[in-house]
């Protein structure tokens, strides 16, 4: 075990897999000698030469598209979709061929393509670099989507995804290529799906994070502990499928539940977690389930609004407060 950061750590998961699979190649916009847009493919194409890590035209809908085909011949393809935004350009390849295949021909057709790529605020990108549009995949069956929120769950979820025989969606938040935390060294580590993560364990209160938010949910964590409330924060790590029962064992000793999430509060991964927990835990439940997310209005550029339009460590910990106090 050893620190590394979270780009390292996707790297590392992406070096080893090519080394393992002769079948696993990757695609994108300026993944090789540039390393890709923040970095995370960079040296690759140095090692494994051209025809593994490949370039690609600005054309979304064709280099996904031709994944598609590479999947179902047999080959085990990793496309970086260079912003979350953009993600739109690929959406009938991704949502009409590689998530239905599966469904539509039986065992006998697999398509195991993961499509990674960078989501969120943070870095003042402006409403059309700073999207988190994932929630919009949660209507789509036979896709799956991971979202590590740590170094550690980087590699072993990206290893996970680019050995199952499903389409993955894999979503990296930009703010989170520069953290560093312990990963293991050991070629065959992985974290399955579907297995989500207590951060911090507590009796006050459940805060259910992902990617960036369950960073900052554990730091709202910390600051509530210095107020006499034990929050217990849960990283979903993936949200298809979700680990439900995680979410419903902790709320039936807590009692009560803020779901976080930095997605358009509208439809969101939140309100789906909400119904499904309603939907099992009420008669535990001391206060309603409460969602913090954006507002529903494009992420803007002036960092000061993009700052007061973003959950962060504090707003978390005053809904919180609230909502253990009975405000």
């Amino acid at each position: 075990m050893r620190e590394i950061s979270y780009t390292e750590a996707l790297r590392e998961a992406l070096t080893e897999e090519l080394r393992r699979d002769a079948g696993v190649f990757l695609m994108g916009e300026d993944i090789a000698a540039y390393g890709g847009a923040f970095g995370v493919t960079r040296g690759l194409a140095e090692q494994f030469g051209p025809q593994r890590v490949l370039n690609t035209p600005i054309s979304e809908g064709s280099f996904v598209g031709a994944a598609v085909g590479a999947a179902l011949s047999g080959m085990r393809p990793v496309v970086e979709i260079m912003f979350m935004d953009f993600i739109g350009l690929a959406a009938d390849q991704l949502l009409n061929q590689a998530a239905k295949l599966r469904y539509v021909y039986g065992p006998q057709a697999r398509c195991p393509l993961v499509l990674r790529t960078p989501t969120g605020g943070g870095r003042c990108y402006g409403p059309t670099h700073s999207q988190n549009l994932t929630a919009w995949f949660l209507h789509v069956p036979g896709l799956r989507i991971a979202a590590p929120a740590t170094p550690a769950d980087a590699k072993g979820l990206l290893k996970t995804a680019i050995r199952d025989d499903n389409p993955v969606l894999f979503v990296e938040h930009k703010m989170l290529y520069g953290r560093r935390g312990d990963v293991p060294e050991d070629a065959d580590f992985t974290v399955p799906f579907g297995r989500a993560r207590v951060a911090r364990p507590g009796t006050d209160i459940t805060i259910v994070a992902w990617s960036w938010m369950a960073v900052e949910a554990e730091a709202a964590a910390v600051e509530l502990a210095g107020q006499g409330i034990e929050a217990e924060v849960i990283d979903l790590r993936t949200l298809a499928p979700l680990d439900i029962g995680t979410l419903v064992e902790s709320a039936r000793r807590t009692a009560r539940v803020l779901i976080v999430e930095e997605v358009n509060r509208t439809g969101g991964v939140a309100a789906e977690v909400s119904a499904q927990l309603v939907e099992q835990v009420y008669e535990y439940l001391e206060a309603p389930v409460r969602r913090l997310a954006a507002p529903d209005v494009p992420i803007p550029a002036s960092p000061p609004l993009e700052k007061a339009m973003l959950p962060n460590r504090h707003t978390i910990a005053r809904a919180a407060l609230e909502m253990v106090q009975g405000a």
